[in-house]
């Protein structure tokens, strides 16, 4: 496994500056967000920009990348994470098909290990039935596009979302049924939905868990902590990892310690190294 760490930890600094700064520190990967300033306009014109941007610092780091496409107001100015695979209304959901469509293809290009999404939360009141029709329509046509390149999809279950709990993971990965669809596990949401034991999951899904997240966290509370603030026993989980020969990158996701964000990531590798 190799530590890495996101992006959004690092709002701040010039992306050019966090990808060398995490390099010195030690990190192995980097969880690059696609902000706004990084693929917009999110189309054909936005992905040859991001990857003239990406590409250099990528080879130059050293580190493996994954592309996260969680940004919170990429989309919309106005509204957080909108609009989404589940949205109401369709336009909305093309917006969000054609951005993740413009994510593949910038991974393809700089031959990231996956691009990870999630579902979002519905801004409607469309039932669970149709709310999951939805999403699965929309994945299905993304899945088409990331065949042509082999980009692998690593879907993330979410607190607040529609896809949060493995349970509904489990069902979803069923109804997808293809090679490219595999799983991010965030270690800490599993934990702050009391959704099991982080170590099950990770081995009952390791021939699909292609990216792990990583922070403490409390029970019940989706606040992502540093190291030490939270309640989390790590030990078990990265003996979880090791027992699988887990070979993919290990992300710390810590998006609101940006303030601080060299002194956060250098602790965050001291405090994980001993595991890895």
């Amino acid at each position: 496994m190799r530590l890495g760490y996101n992006t959004n930890g690092f709002v701040d600094h010039r992306l050019e500056d966090a990808i060398a700064i995490l390099a010195e520190i030690g990190y192995q990967s980097v969880a690059v967000t696609l902000e706004s300033s990084l693929l917009n306009p999110p189309d054909s014109r936005g992905v040859a920009s991001a990857v003239e941007r990406l590409r250099p610092l990528i080879d130059r780091s050293g580190l493996s990348a994954t592309l996260e496409t969680g940004s919170r107001f990429l989309l919309d100015p106005r509204r957080k994470h909108q609009p989404t695979l589940i949205s109401g209304a369709e336009e909305g959901r093309r917006k969000r098909l054609e951005f993740l469509k413009a994510a593949v293809d910038v991974a393809a290009e700089i031959n990231a290990e996956s691009v990870s999404l999630w579902s979002g939360a519905a801004d409607d009141h469309g039932n669970d039935g149709e709310l999951f029709a939805r999403l699965t329509i929309g994945l299905k046509k993304l899945l088409d596009h990331a065949g042509i390149s082999g980009v692998r999809l690593s879907f993330e279950p979410e607190p607040d979302m529609f896809i949060d709990t493995m349970a509904k993971f489990t069902q979803l990965h069923r109804e997808m049924a293809h090679p490219l669809f595999g799983l991010t596990l965030d270690v800490g949401h599993v934990h702050c939905l009391a959704d099991g034991l982080p170590g099950e999951h990770i081995q009952q899904w390791r021939d699909v868990l292609w990216n792990v997240h990583v922070e403490d966290m409390r029970p019940g509370v989706h606040e992502h902590l540093m190291f030490g603030e939270g309640e989390m026993d790590f030990g078990p989980i990265f003996q979880a990892l090791h027992e699988i020969d887990y070979p993919g990158p290990v992300h710390v996701e810590l998006p609101r310690h940006s303030h601080d964000a060299v002194a956060v990531a250098r602790r965050s590798f001291e405090f994980l190294r001993r595991f890895v």
